[in-house]
């Protein structure tokens, strides 16, 4: 269970954030979405405890993200490029993420050999930095890090952007098998409103920093949300 609580963020007198409570049960996929500005990437920073609230906190599995870092053990989270280690070849960053999960390099590899697909021969075995892979390759090896040692909670900031059409489904796959046994918590926030909708069972709306929206996806969520930002 996440419990977002009175969560509000001020940079001087703009207030870009105002959220009196939002809560996200275990095994539970949710998607947020807005425009740019929304909020989106601040309310999942504040989860991340990057960025502190200005009043409220957020409960991640009874534990207070800014009070403690014992929610670190069990969430995986890719948000941008800076959550990488630009000069590492992704093997070695896939191993220091394994290392910090507590697997060692078989189990590792062993992990890895399941993203097969997913990579399409981009990835593994270039011989090249983190660094210098394209925004979608880095993406993906963000995303599969942030899968690593069976994570509870898993967050992805805007994860279909800057990723081909065939890497967009093959991810919608794998975020489906990651959540279909319900022990898995995952947020995704996207500004495609067709594949939130595909993969997420509910979609909370943000609009200038305020909920405006909280749906359970049913079939005609997508021409609800189509029709919410065309107006």
């Amino acid at each position: 269970m996440i419990t977002i609580d009175t969560i509000s963020k001020k940079y001087g007198k703009a207030e870009v954030l105002n959220v009196p409570s939002i809560e996200i049960p275990t095994g539970q996929s949710f998607g947020l979405v807005g425009n740019n500005g929304a909020g989106k990437t601040t309310l999942f920073n504040i989860l991340l405890d990057l960025i502190r609230p200005t009043t409220g906190a957020i409960t991640n599995n009874n534990i207070v993200v800014n009070q403690s870092e014992d929610w670190k053990t069990f969430t995986g989270s890719f948000i941008d490029e800076s959550f990488l280690i630009g000069y590492l070849t992704p093997e070695e960053y896939f191993d220091f993420i394994g290392d910090l999960r507590g697997m060692n390099k078989a189990d590792v590899t062993k992990f890895l050999n399941q993203f097969d697909e997913f990579f399409n021969g981009e990835i593994v075995g270039k011989k090249k930095y983190l660094r210098d892979l394209s925004k979608g390759n880095q993406k993906k090896a963000g995303i599969v890090a942030a899968m690593m040692g069976n994570p509870k909670v898993v967050i992805l900031d805007e994860p279909f952007a800057n990723l081909d059409p065939t890497t967009q489904i093959r991810l919608k796959i794998l975020i489906k098998e990651l959540i279909k046994n319900k022990e898995v918590t995952v947020l995704i926030s996207s500004h495609d409103l067709t594949h939130v909708t595909e993969v997420c069972e509910r979609i909370v709306v943000l609009d200038k920093g305020n909920v405006v929206k909280d749906i359970q996806t049913s079939t005609e969520t997508l021409k609800e949300l189509e029709s919410y930002f065309s107006v």
